[in-house]
């Protein structure tokens, strides 16, 4: 696991290094939210060197690779790498040229098949000097070109200089497990593996994007192309990117879509439009239990230790009981079991599968007092405070192993999410006809907050109406009562149209599961999964978010996902073979947190009302809203405690940010 970096100026400079592998190990730095608020880049009065402006984006990354730091420059393009070595210890040094030196490689993850295709690529002629990974891709695109990213199996973010040719290639991994920013500015085109990698490069003026915030309240997280950082994107799952330095042409393209295609419905009867013959249960059973267990062999490959991640739950307890490492972590809230705390249930389970198992109780303080750090590694604001506990959860591990393996991404291929369900709930009310759900709605809406209320509501609407996402916060009119500012921000539905569109033949749970595949997972679960890790230099593996894994998820029929009220249904019937029935059938709780009594608590209430009257709050917020949230602050009915987390989050974020602005705020 490695963080790159790196700029491709539009203009050459004499005095640039002339093109070599150069750099020396560094030693990694504390890098405490309090100690790392990031300033803007002014431009300098006198030039820096472009040394030494690659030296200040890799040292903002080193948290992610303490081991080694390297760069290579040439008039033209600059490259930084810090690794944190996995495979080949000792070889697969980055950048890493090709034999003729017009290709330079930087690489962020894990290749899992990459035996096989340096197999390949030696029949083909190629000639390797490393035993690792990184090579391959190089190859690797000498051989297949744009079309490389197709023929990978892994988890990877990486970047190709052609110094011949005076391009950039890079590419994102399908399901957006490794992540990837950049800036296309006045001077250059500038990447890195987090933003906080670009905001040192002095070409880059740091500026808010009003949009993103605006979005962010709805989703949770940020939902956007654009990041909060205007003029800094991501490089979407799936998606791979060519820069020409000599025209400043900058080309997206996608190569993969996670689309579902279920085989047909025994409760709907629909066929989607690439449908597979029906198939039974256990021949289901038997094929996802065998591409499940290969992917997590295969997700075993390092040379070193391999720890698990263990909670109470069925994702991540089938991981631990079939891969082949001994040591697994779990964290919790309070004492004794309760949906809170995990720890008696996980290690109950270790102890049944012969583990050692590693708990670590979060307590109220230190969960306030983790939360500034939280919000700079995550590089944007996130409304999930479950971020804070895989932040201890990666510490603990941290602290034995290199490399854990975890149970991301399950609920999106196999349909695990609560909220899926809803469709089978709703099914014989929306027989009902459309004008007069509605009108029972508009009659329910002026109830008081009481049971079948919901019901009612969202039962008149279609899933393209009321599913945004896993979490659904702040809707247009109240996110635009709350916000001071103006955007020409488009409604969520507005934002999803084109998703649900393009999945208009499925049944609703599929068309649900469809757009959490593209958003949610990559937006919220897998941004928290690596920023989290990563602070502490652990590289986590997700053996569901797998190429095999997904070939074979993506036909399930929906009646196999969700049986009336049990999400997950096939799932469950394959970890039960691996696992005790109480724990293959244990209904889904996350990553629970107490928000209630923490936003209630005498920490938690100074917390809330500091950031809710600083200088950042009356800037972005109107107080009569803030006021209300405060009054609805442990509230065990709706989404209160959500929406007030999101915008503390937001406050925090900004005041680590963009300190600067904070002080012409404050009078």
């Amino acid at each position: 696991m490695c963080g790159i970096c790196g700029f491709i100026e539009k203009n050459c400079y004499s005095s640039a290094a002339s093109s070599a592998i150069s750099g020396q190990n560094r030693t990694a730095a504390s890098n405490t939210a309090a100690e790392t608020a990031v300033p803007a880049a002014p431009l300098p009065k006198a030039p820096i060197s472009r040394e030494h402006i690659l030296e200040m984006m890799m040292t903002a990354l080193i948290h992610r690779d303490p081991d080694q730091g390297k760069s290579w420059l040439s008039q033209k393009a600059a490259l930084g790498f810090r690794r944190l070595s996995i495979i080949d210890l000792e070889g697969s040094v980055q950048p890493m040229a090709n034999e003729t030196g017009d290709l330079v490689l930087v690489f962020n993850g894990e290749i899992y098949n990459y035996q096989e295709l340096r197999q390949e690529l030696l029949e083909a002629g190629h000639i390797f000097s490393t035993q690792g990974d990184s090579e391959v891709l190089l190859h690797g695109y000498e051989e297949w070109g744009v079309h490389l990213p197709e023929h990978l199996r892994g988890m990877f973010a990486f970047a190709i200089w052609d110094e011949k040719n005076e391009a950039l290639y890079a590419a994102r991994d399908p399901f957006g497990i490794k992540p990837f920013y950049y800036a296309l500015t006045d001077d250059c085109f500038v990447f890195a593996s987090e933003i906080k990698g670009i905001l040192p490069h002095p070409s880059y003026k740091k500026k808010l994007n009003p949009e993103a915030l605006e979005q962010y309240l709805s989703f949770q997280y940020s939902a956007l192309e654009q990041t909060f950082f205007q003029g800094i994107r991501q490089l979407k799952p799936g998606h791979f990117l060519k820069y020409d330095r000599k025209t400043s042409a900058l080309k997206l393209t996608q190569y993969f879509s996670p689309e579902l295609y279920p085989e047909c419905s025994e409760k709907t009867g629909r066929k989607s439009k690439k449908t597979a013959p029906k198939t039974s249960m256990e021949s289901w059973v038997s094929r996802l239990d065998q591409a499940i267990g290969d992917s997590v062999k295969t997700h075993m490959t390092a040379d070193v230790e391999v720890g698990a991640f263990l909670s109470g739950g069925v994702d991540s307890s089938l991981v631990a009981a079939e891969f082949t490492g001994s040591k697994t972590f779990t964290v919790g809230f309070g004492k004794g079991q309760t949906r809170y705390n995990e720890m008696p249930l996980a290690k109950e389970l270790a102890e049944e599968l012969k583990l050692s198992h590693k708990g670590k109780q979060i307590s109220e303080r230190e969960f306030w007092d983790a939360v500034p750090e939280v919000l700079y590694h995550l590089d944007e604001p996130s409304g999930d405070p479950s971020a804070v506990a895989l932040y201890f959860v990666s510490r603990e591990a941290a602290r034995q192993v290199k490399v854990v393996v975890s149970g991301e991404g399950a609920d999106e291929l196999f349909g695990g999410y609560c909220i899926y369900c809803e469709p089978n709930s709703l099914h014989l009310y929306q027989k009902l006809p459309s004008l007069l759900r509605k009108g029972i709605a508009g009659l329910a809406s002026h109830l008081p907050n009481m049971r079948g209320r919901s019901f009612l509501i969202r039962g008149s609407m279609p899933v393209e109406e009321r599913f945004i996402g896993n979490a659904n916060l702040f809707t247009v009119k109240e996110r635009k009562r709350l916000l001071k500012i103006k955007t020409r921000a488009l409604s969520p539905q507005e934002l999803l149209s084109g998703d649900y569109e393009s999945s208009s033949a499925l049944d609703d749970a599929s068309r649900m599961q469809y757009i959490d595949l593209l958003h949610w997972l990559p937006g919220d679960i897998l941004q928290k999964a690596d920023r989290m890790s990563m602070a502490h230099s652990l590289e986590l593996r997700v053996p569901y978010l797998d190429r095999e894994v997904f070939e074979a998820a993506r036909h399930l029929p929906a009646d196999y996902k969700q049986k009336k009220q049990v999400s997950k249904y096939l799932f469950r019937q394959v970890a039960a073979r691996h696992l005790p029935a109480a724990s293959s059938s244990r209904r889904k709780l996350g990553f629970p947190v107490p928000l209630s009594h923490f936003l209630t608590s005498e920490t938690g209430s100074e917390a809330i009302n500091r950031a809710f009257h600083s200088p950042a709050a009356e800037k972005f917020f109107h107080r009569e809203a803030l006021d209300e949230l405060m009054a609805g602050r442990g509230c065990q009915r709706g989404n209160t405690n959500r929406k007030l987390w999101a915008v503390y989050a937001f406050l925090v974020w900004y005041d680590i940010y963009f300190p600067e602005e904070v002080s012409r705020c404050t009078p």
